[in-house]
Formats: C-alpha cells, structure tokens, sequence
C-alpha cells in the first residue's frame, strides 16, 4: 500500500518536473534562438529575450533540484561510506536528514518571500513588467516537493530493504519491458 501510494506520488511529481523543464528550456532556447537569428539577419532585436532565458534557467535549476533526488543524484560527499561499507545506511539518513532541513527552509522561506514579493505592486520583471512572485512562487513549490521526495526516499530506505540506495527507484518495469526481456533474452 506504502508503495502504491509512493508510485503515485512519484507519478505526479515525474509529470510536474518533466512537463517544466521542457516546456520551459523550449520556451528559453526558442526565444534566445530568434533573438540570434533576427539579430544576425535584420537590425531588429527581442529587448526581452535575455529576461525570459535568465528566469528560465532560474525555474530549470529549482525543478531540477526535485528531479536530482528522484534520481538519487544529489551531490554528497560519500569517501567514508565506501571505505566503511557498514556505515552506508547511517550516512544515507544523515544526507536526508539534511535535505529535508535544507526542503523544509525553502519552503518556509520562499513562502515568505512570495508574500513580499506578492505585495510589492512594482515587483515586475524589468522588460516583460511579469509580476516577480510568480517566480518566487517557484521556491516553496519546489521545497514541498523536496520534502515529500526526500521523506518517501528517507523512508524507502529505512523500512523498504528491496528498494534502498542500491536498488532502481520507485519505477517498476512495465508489462510490455517484462515481455520484451522474455522474447529477446
């Protein structure tokens, strides 16, 4: 049942961080692209096309934070779990420890940076006059979702063995993948 409602989980958040990314990189490298193509062709040039690619990047590095631990895939230091195998889980729970303090921070604290931002009538971008807080709004989403990923990982690896660090993550392989590894291995 635990697993079951991971998955969902995962499901969800796999479609919020993907669908993102893409959608903003396509947005991003279509506007900066233009912006070179006119450029280089005709003397006009997108004033905004600079804005767009900066907050693009800054909305694909925090989604990318979420997607980093659906992937295990964060940064950390890991010399004294491979020298002392036994201690592995002990480091495991000290990692996720902290990135849920570091989730829980972000929330709290892009929240209310959100707010500010939100009641600052002249907070806008410089060229595009968009509103700032839909941006700040990225930080306590952000945070949530690395909570609850870092809190699913935290506890998969505590009280799930079969799927620790060292196993594939919540995924499991489709029926057409089990069917396939029959008829061709």
């Amino acid at each position: 049942m635990l697993k079951k409602a991971f998955r969902t989980i995962d499901k969800i958040f796999c479609l919020v961080e993907d669908w993102t990314l893409v959608s903003v990189v396509a947005v991003a490298l279509t506007s900066g692209l233009v912006n070179i193509i006119l450029r280089k062709t005709t003397s006009i040039s997108l004033y905004w096309s600079d804005e767009v690619v900066r907050k693009a990047i800054f909305i694909c590095t925090y989604i990318g934070c979420s997607a980093a631990i659906r992937q295990r895939a964060l940064i950390r230091i890991d010399a004294l779990p491979q020298i002392i195998p036994v201690t592995r889980k002990f480091f495991n729970v000290i990692n996720h420890v902290a990135v849920l303090i570091f989730a829980a921070f972000l929330t709290r604290l892009g929240w209310s940076m959100t707010l500010t931002v939100y009641a600052d009538e002249f907070a806008t971008t410089a060229t595009l006059q968009i509103p700032e807080w839909y941006f700040y709004a990225v930080l306590p989403l952000v945070g949530a979702m690395m909570f609850v990923r870092t809190l699913m990982l935290l506890i998969e690896d505590m009280f799930l063995p079969e799927t620790g660090p060292e196993a594939p993550h919540f995924p499991q392989p489709t029926q057409d993948s089990e069917t396939e590894e029959h008829t061709h291995g």
